[in-house]
């Protein structure tokens, strides 16, 4: 199972992110798109970096908005798989 990060490593992690919020236990940023066909091709493109990292974002859709939120589901909190993916995530356009 991943470490988990103590909140100070967690608000130092954030810092490094534009877009990105901690909230609870998740990691989550939203991406707004020109319409919904643009929004399933950005998510279409976290399936290959999701699979590589053997980590999995839950996503949320609404029409143009993308909604992505990360956790360590098995660890119960956040770690460093989640700000790891967070920095492939931001990288997407």
């Amino acid at each position: 199972m991943a470490q988990l990060l103590s909140e100070t490593e967690i608000q130092e992690q954030t810092t490094h992110l534009t877009g990105w919020t901690v909230s609870g236990t998740q990691l989550g940023c939203t991406r707004r798109f020109h319409g919904f066909v643009e929004a399933i091709e950005f998510v279409n493109k976290l399936v290959e970096p999701a699979e590589t990292a053997g980590h999995h974002p839950d996503i949320e859709i609404s029409y143009n908005r993308v909604k992505i939120s990360l956790t360590t589901h098995d660890a119960g909190r956040l770690t460093q798989k989640d700000f790891d993916l967070a920095k492939v995530i931001s990288q997407i356009k």
